[in-house]
């Protein structure tokens, strides 16, 4: 048990979500005979919730600071309106749009931010109105119609990585880009522990820090080569590679930063952190503002794939955002939570999701699984945490381990009338 914590950091919770998607995967492989594991349906799965996941990366940081925002997917659907109107009424340049949406998502975030920070409205309320004022704002000014998006726009959507080089049944610049990762990953590792030695700080033992390498690289070549396998002109989704590039850029700030250790301190306690010298107003404005421009990137990344704006777009993302974030064992009283995490329990609903649908399972049926899954997982924490007790998978090794113990005594009597 205690080899397992230290491969996962000492996270185990962390451990129980990554055995929960992959129990979840290999059931929904073995009830579809392998489609939910083939090539292109997990190049639909990284496809079709990219712009979900990259909402969870923002909300996760907004939960841990104390707050929640119920406006993303209204702010995503007028982001995605403004944009398409911009390309096909105003004739803007599709780079432009993109630019013009990322202002607009600035703009509605430091509003919001601003209620939230600087007057004290409570950021559940700031944010409900939000979600009707631009929901609004959406049907105003599309009219309510559907309007098209040019295809140099719709790459960041539905675009893949092209097909360079020789004819190998991969595409080559999706194995590469998972072999320059694992590169990167194992660099790092050995940047960390020589600066480690240097100060002479204690280290994890080599073997520990190989196992969860290895572990982590596997997992990452795994998934490149399934999607570099699948038919000739799929590859790994262009958001993918987006959203990729934010967990990282997330990861860091989370783990790195000043900014983020605020984030996690004001979230812990605000009066501590204020102490401190944490300026929690600016924290508040900052988490809220960078949500609105992950939720304008979010429906930009949705209008690309589909091809087009339209008035439903963004109806019931801020769900499942949420959803993913406390799945993914964020805390609601706030001060916990990780960007991983978030992802892993977003995937978890997406698996859920397209399994359920192989499977032909109806949609009221999959909001009944996905509601009863979001409850389970946040009441188990949350039960566990106030009883002091630990997790399922926790408790499942102290039964073994004093299992073990117990019947240690008896095998040790055993040898001598063995021997007689």
């Amino acid at each position: 048990m205690n080899t397992v914590k230290k491969i996962f950091g000492g996270d185990i919770r962390q451990f129980g979500m990554v055995l929960a998607l992959a129990i979840i995967t290999a059931f929904f492989a073995w009830m579809t005979n392998g489609v939910a594991v083939s090539p292109q349906n997990i190049i639909n799965i990284i496809q079709g919730n990219a712009y979900i996941l990259v909402l969870a990366i923002g909300m996760v940081f907004v939960i841990i600071a104390g707050h929640i925002d119920l406006s993303v997917g209204s702010v995503a659907a007028v982001v995605g309106i403004v944009v398409a109107k911009s390309m096909s009424d105003w004739g803007m340049p599709w780079y432009v749009a993109i630019l013009l949406g990322l202002l607009l998502g600035v703009l509605i975030g430091a509003w919001q931010g601003w209620w939230v920070a600087y007057v004290g409205v409570p950021g559940f309320i700031v944010t409900l109105a939000g979600y009707m004022i631009f929901r609004g704002a959406n049907q105003m000014i599309g009219k309510s119609l559907t309007v098209a998006t040019p295809k140099e726009f719709n790459f960041i959507g539905d675009g893949y990585l092209p097909e360079v080089g020789p004819n190998t049944g991969f595409n080559n610049l999706t194995v590469l880009l998972g072999i320059i990762v694992c590169a990167v990953i194992v660099s790092g590792v050995l940047r960390t522990r020589s600066a480690q030695r240097k100060i002479g700080a204690d280290m994890e033992s080599v073997a520990i820090v190989a196992v969860r390498t290895v572990l982590i690289c596997v997992a990452i070549m795994a998934v490149m080569l399934l999607m570099a396998s699948g038919r000739r002109g799929t590859s790994l989704p262009i958001s993918g590679i987006i959203l990729g590039l934010l967990i990282l850029l997330y990861s860091f700030v989370a783990n790195k930063t000043v900014i983020g250790r605020h984030v996690y301190a004001v979230g812990g306690n605000r009066n501590a952190a204020e102490l401190s010298g944490v300026k929690s107003k600016r924290v508040y404005f900052l988490v809220m503002m960078n949500m609105s421009v992950l939720a304008a990137l979010a429906g930009m990344m949705f209008v690309a794939r589909s091809n087009a704006s339209g008035p439903a777009d963004g109806v019931g993302w801020e769900l499942d955002a949420i959803a993913a974030v406390f799945i993914g064992g964020a805390a609601v009283s706030g001060g916990v939570g990780t960007v991983v995490g978030s992802m892993i329990g977003g995937l978890v609903m997406a698996m859920l999701n397209n399994g359920l649908q192989l499977m032909g399972v109806g949609a009221d049926a999959t909001y009944i699984i996905k509601g009863l899954v979001l409850l389970v997982a946040v009441a188990v924490d949350v039960l566990n945490k106030q009883q002091g007790r630990p997790s399922i998978l926790g408790y499942l090794m102290a039964k073994r381990a004093a299992t073990q113990a117990a019947s240690a005594p008896v095998a040790a009597a055993k040898v001598p009338q063995d021997t007689v």
